[in-house]
């Protein structure tokens, strides 16, 4: 509900106002909670960063679940792409091995994932290395470019498996990257949080305190705007729905220390309370 899911094939991932390193962990990770198997990471630009990913990861033993490589230069990056197929090997052999030493199985979530084989590639900021490398011209860096996205193309069609990828900036050359992708998802940040969209996922609810959720459908802002309405003197010429009025939690104190009642619903106190000129 919160977080789209991916699916095989390319996913361009694109983030407004940001490197979106958050967004990016949390698709990564919620990914490999409902799926079996490793990521397979191919970073730049420090988007792999184990801070960010020890802070959101719901269990540390998830992190062993990701292997991680890093290009610093636009060759380096490329090899990385091209040397996947055997670190995917190699981490099927070593997995398989542990497995029968500890003399278990390997059973999956379905009979169409497994433990050993890949579940995800990661591939961040997918021109920056080919945009940054002054050895490379502008005609070479586009043809190394265009050669890591049919790789990485073979990679999901052969494993059957998403690659997630992101761009540093769109123009002329990132336009293969957008055109190469069997999936398009955005992500603005907003006051209320990250909202994504894509073809068939749209950010519609945000958690608060206590399993409770703002609302962003039509519904919901047009309760917000009639509480607008009704404080400046406005009379709704749309009915709203007739709601039971939650009881006061509490009391609160304004910027300007006033004290005001507070309902359950902070935001829409901060919408309806006097003199907040709508913040």
């Amino acid at each position: 509900m919160l977080l789209p899911s991916l699916e095989d094939g390319i996913t361009l991932l694109d983030v407004k106002g940001g490197r979106g390193v958050p967004i990016l962990q949390s698709l990564v990770l919620d990914h490999l909670l409902l799926h079996d198997g490793p990521a397979f990471w191919v970073d730049a630009n420090g988007h792999a960063t184990t801070t960010t990913l020890a802070q959101i990861a719901p269990s540390q033993r998830l992190l062993n679940r990701i292997h991680v490589a890093r290009g610093f230069t636009a060759y380096q990056h490329y090899g990385a792409i091209c040397d996947l197929p055997s670190a995917v090997n190699k981490s099927i052999q070593t997995s398989t091995a542990n497995a029968r030493a500890a003399g278990r199985g390997a059973p999956g979530r379905d009979e169409d994932t497994s433990p050993h084989t890949p579940a995800l590639i990661v591939a961040p900021a997918i021109d920056a290395q080919y945009r940054a490398d002054d050895t490379l011209g502008e005609t070479h860096a586009k043809t190394l470019q265009a050669r890591t996205l049919a790789r990485l193309a073979t990679y999901a069609d052969g494993y059957d498996i998403p690659v997630l990828v992101t761009r540093n900036e769109r123009n002329e050359l990132t336009e293969s990257v957008a055109t190469v992708a069997d999936h398009h998802l955005e992500c603005e940040q907003t006051r209320m949080g990250p909202r994504v969209v894509g073809e068939d996922f749209e950010t519609l609810v945000y958690p608060v305190d206590d399993g409770a959720y703002y609302q962003t459908t039509f519904a919901y802002w047009r309760q917000l705007l009639a509480a607008r309405a009704t404080q400046v003197g406005v009379e709704p010429t749309t009915p709203t729905p007739s709601t039971p009025t939650p009881e006061g939690v509490g009391t609160g104190v304004t910027a300007d220390g006033e004290t005001v009642a507070a309902t359950a619903d902070p935001l829409l106190d901060a919408w309806t309370a006097t003199g907040t000129g709508g913040r």
